[in-house]
């Protein structure tokens, strides 16, 4: 009997595939954009177009100051693949899609267990009205968000001090 993967890893698959496009040091990530089995749009992490990566320039402003993963993301010059992702799409075509998403460390080629979308790229996948988000968290293991979930009980916009 023929192996066939399954739609999800399907997908998850390509997503890996788009993020060996990254040009990041720390972390490659490639996102795609899936509405009605057909792929809307696709996107990695990487320097704004016609500016330099930092893989051209030879390093990362973030790890040279030991900034963790997760901070200080305008140090960053790179555009996540998530947004990369919504900004290649119109909002029709996104409106009730899944965006897959998959990651990498680019110095050790595992894959990256806590993969997940950051707040800024919660916010975006949001108003481009994706419905949710498949995160691979292993070679055939993932998690799914309900984009619904975020918008009702998501407090990582609030920073206020207790």
């Amino acid at each position: 009997m023929l192996y066939r993967t399954d739609k999800v890893n399907y997908y998850l698959d390509i997503a890996e595939t788009v993020a060996e496009r990254s040009t990041c040091l720390r972390r490659h990530y490639g996102a795609i954009i899936v509405r009605d089995d057909e792929i809307i749009s696709t996107g990695y992490n990487g320097a704004p177009r016609g500016r330099k990566n930092c893989a051209d320039l030879g390093h990362c402003l973030r790890d040279e100051l030991n900034i963790p993963s997760g901070q200080r993301y305008e140090l960053c010059r790179a555009v996540h693949a998530e947004q990369n992702a919504i900004i290649s799409a119109a909002r029709r075509d996104t409106m009730g899609g899944t965006l897959y998403l998959a990651g990498r460390d680019p110095k050790t080629g595992k894959l990256l267990a806590d993969t997940a979308p950051c707040s800024m790229c919660r916010r975006f996948i949001i108003n481009a009205g994706i419905r949710r988000v498949v995160c691979r968290v292993a070679e055939d293991k993932y998690e799914t968000i309900d984009v619904r979930d975020w918008i009702f009980n998501d407090d990582s916009v609030d920073m206020r001090p207790e």
